[in-house]
């Protein structure tokens, strides 16, 4: 048995069809080619395959598609601009030095994006406790931690403090 869904990623209207039992990490990778959204341990653990729902950090190797149905969903190629520009969290991460081999990084950025969305001048223990869900094996975490604080501060100095993260949000708080 499928189930058709309707699933709001990165600003678009997307209608799929889905076994009930499929994960959004599959339907997002496989199903609309969304590689961004990363599959690391597939149990929750690694926060890997981080995405936003509705503004909030899940895993989506553990969130169910069907779940998904009529949501706002926000993956790492619907977290830049309209205009191609990158997301200041995106932007902190590369210009503090906070990735190295990557596969971290899209669930580290939403849940980033996510934590100053909702805490916009966090300290760095917020910072710490805000990313407890996401693992990284090669940064050591205090650049990751400098950039989240950075990218903050970008957000206020640019009058978009406590924005929500996405296309969708950005063309909503435009109009």
């Amino acid at each position: 048995m499928t189930h058709p869904c309707k699933l709001y990623v990165n600003g678009e209207l997307r209608d799929v069809v889905v076994d009930p039992l499929r994960t959004l990490s599959s339907v997002l990778r496989d199903d609309l080619g969304l590689g961004g959204t990363k599959e690391g341990c597939r149990t929750g653990y690694c926060g890997a395959c981080t995405v936003l729902v509705d503004g909030k950090p899940v895993n989506a190797c553990l969130f169910l598609a069907v779940d998904a149905d009529n949501r706002e969903i926000t993956t790492i190629e619907g977290l830049v601009g309209i205009d191609g520009s990158l997301h200041p969290v995106q932007a902190a991460f590369v210009e503090n030095g906070a990735l190295q081999c990557g596969f971290c990084t899209p669930g580290m950025v939403l849940s980033a994006a996510s934590l100053v969305a909702e805490t916009p001048d966090p300290s760095a223990d917020e910072v710490r406790a805000g990313l407890g869900g996401n693992l990284c094996r090669c940064t050591g975490y205090q650049p990751i931690v400098h950039a989240v604080i950075d990218a903050a501060a970008r957000l206020r100095s640019q009058g978009r403090a406590g924005e929500r993260p996405g296309r969708r949000a950005a063309i909503r708080s435009r109009a």
